[in-house]
């Protein structure tokens, strides 16, 4: 079981540095559009890519921490940061499901909610 919990987070933690490039560094491109669905009057704006770059930059501390937390492996501090990085993706997917596209409940929310259920049956 901790093996598949170490994948399950490791899978969250690749999820959010790919979402942190798109949003960062690869905002106009054609993968970021569809899978942002970007109306098409918002796609050059200035203004638009700063936020998207600065929320892929919230995406990347995701990651860190979840990545942080993996190196640490499953002693209690390791266990800690897994576990509060896992409940901030789950409360984002769900914030980010009413609030924006109920899509991101099932892409970014499902795995974390099937990680942060693993991580909590191996303690």
């Amino acid at each position: 079981m901790e093996v598949l919990a170490a994948i399950l987070v490791g899978i969250v933690a690749i999820e959010h540095l790919f979402i942190m490039i798109l949003e960062m560094f690869f905002i106009d491109s054609k993968l970021a559009k569809r899978a942002f669905n970007l109306p098409k009057h918002l796609e050059r704006d200035r203004n638009v890519a700063i936020m998207f770059a600065n929320q892929g930059l919230y995406n990347g501390f995701l990651a860190a921490g979840l990545i942080w937390g993996l190196i640490l492996g499953l002693n209690s501090i390791g266990y800690m940061i897994q576990l509060f990085f896992i409940i901030c993706v789950v409360v984002a997917a769900i914030f980010g499901g009413f609030t924006s596209n109920k899509s991101i409940i099932v892409k970014q929310g499902l795995p974390a909610i099937l990680a942060l259920v693993t991580l909590l049956s191996v303690m």
